[in-house]
């Protein structure tokens, strides 16, 4: 590499050239000289690489190779003093040498002096400075002080702590991900095993009523065949007794004929004929050619678990300005107040009102029909809480519940207040309730996709809540809703 430098250098115009020429060629070869330095760096890297991690390739390619060039250190180590070139200075035969050391070397010659390397001679004592070999050494010297190299050494162990960090940071990230996934798969293998048992039940329900179905449809076409097995057996009795009395008439006939006849012969009484057994084939395919899935629907209801609740509000504990329909099933804010006893269970600061059913224990659903209401509140309350303050609705405070604002602004009432975003608006919304999970679960009961589920529950006994809100004046406010579907028994 070095001899490469030197033949660049030879081509360094004399003192003579124009000073802009020198100049640019001056620059030409620092630039490529800093390319070298670069590519010496990379291979030194790559070298001390290799001779880490694989010196048995090393080893064979080492004896394959030709010999090594030497260093840059070698390269710029002057041949007098074997240390780096102080104040280089280049001779005309192309050899650097320090200032002090080609100046003593020279020192007392007489006439013409010669080159220590090459021994060229030369008929004056000349030689120039070299600013780019000055510049490198420089360079060579900073890089290989102590304190550089402890600088240096400092920042390898600071780059090489900060990579075992980050390292360690990736193996505990990918065994979080790992135990993310063991979490996932063991969670779906029990809701799979939930999900199963729940249309097994299902299942059961439907095998339950197509035996049921099956099993009177024999009973019945059991029955009409009896009646007509019946019928046939007489008939054919008849048609028996007749043919021997046909038969005794006839013989009584053929006698006649010889002797006088006194009297008929003895027959037996004919078999009185019965009515034949009517069969509407139309009345009995229609029975069972009716609406059989609707009507097995129906009947799940009483088998649904849960089924939905038939819940009715609890007028005791409304807000004063709530009035509830007679059934009980509807509630509306108003302007006047509903006539009302004083009770310790009654809302007193809150538009709110709580279902006369409570539940502890087990799982539970209802729907409620808010319709196009612009606001309210629903969910569920724990029996402590306070109704007689102004509470803001938060799990905290034994609320877990669902809130419209604006007609449009749906959100979960947690502190603060969760913003969902829906794709349409819920005219019903359903409402789950599982005490032992202690979950609360809102559905948009139209198509029953979740809309947003709370973990840590109510404790112990707790109510259906409602809230429909101050209304605004100009319009008559809507009533929130109850909805029934009562698990009627249809007969068969």
């Amino acid at each position: 590499m070095w001899r490469m430098r030197s033949t660049l250098v030879r081509f360094v115009p004399a003192g003579s050239r124009k000073q802009s020429k020198w100049r640019n060629f001056e620059v030409f070869v620092h630039s490529f000289l800093r390319a070298t330095d670069d590519a010496f760096a990379f291979t030194s890297s790559w070298t001390g690489f290799l001779e880490s991690n694989a010196p048995s390739t090393m080893a064979a390619a080492a004896a394959a190779a030709p010999p090594a060039r030497g260093t840059l250190r070698e390269d710029l180590t002057c041949a007098i003093c074997c240390d780096l070139f102080r104040e280089p200075v280049m001779l005309a035969c192309m050899h650097h040498f320090c200032k002090p050391c080609i100046s003593r070397y020279w020192r007392g010659t007489q006439g013409p002096v010669s080159c220590p390397q090459c021994r060229k001679e030369f008929s004056s004592k000349h030689f120039q400075t070299n600013y780019l070999v000055t510049a490198m050494v420089e360079k060579v010297r900073a890089t290989t002080s102590d304190s550089y190299i402890k600088n240096l050494e400092k920042q390898l162990k600071e780059t090489l702590d900060s990579h075992r960090l980050k390292k360690e940071d990736f193996i505990n990230a990918i065994r979080r991900d790992k135990d993310k996934m063991d979490t996932i798969k063991r969670v779906g293998a029990d809701l799979q095993a939930h999900v199963k048992e729940e249309f097994r039940a299902l299942h059961q329900i439907l095998l339950n009523e197509e035996a049921c179905s099956l099993e009177q449809l024999r009973r019945e076409e059991e029955e009409e065949l009896e009646k007509v097995r019946r019928h046939l057996e007489a008939t054919e009795l008849a048609v028996r007794e007749l043919e021997d009395g046909i038969k005794a008439l006839e013989q009584a006939s053929a006698a006649t004929e010889n002797i006088v006849l006194a009297e008929l012969p003895q027959l037996r009484p004919c078999v009185r004929e019965n009515i034949a057994p009517e069969f509407d084939a139309n009345a009995f395919r229609n029975k069972y050619m009716a609406p059989l899935q609707y009507i097995t629907w129906r009947k799940m209801f009483k088998s649904l678990n849960p089924g939905p609740s038939p819940l009715t509000f609890d007028v005791d504990t409304a807000h004063p300005n709530i009035h509830v329909s007679r059934d009980k099933t509807a509630a509306v804010e108003c302007d006047v107040e509903a006539p009302h006893t004083d009770s310790n269970k009654r809302f007193l600061q809150c538009v709110n009102i709580l279902a006369a059913q409570s539940f502890q224990s087990g799982r539970h659903y209802w729907e409620v029909e808010v319709g196009s209401k612009p606001k309210w509140d629903l969910g569920v309350a724990s029996e402590a809480v306070d109704r007689r303050a102004r509470i803001k609705l938060s799990p905290e405070s034994g609320y877990w519940t669902l809130r419209l604002r604006k007609g449009r602004e749906y959100s979960a009432g947690t502190q603060p207040w969760t913003r969902l975003r829906l794709g349409s608006c819920p005219q019903r919304l359903g409402v789950f309730l599982d005490c032992e999970e202690r979950r609360v679960s809102f559905y948009n009961a139209d198509d029953m996709s979740l809309l947003y589920s709370f973990a840590g529950g109510p404790r112990g006994k707790a109510f259906p809540f409602f809230s429909p809100c101050i209304s605004d004046r100009s319009q008559r406010a809507p009533p929130i809703k109850l909805l029934h579907y009562p698990p009627v028994a249809l007969s068969g």
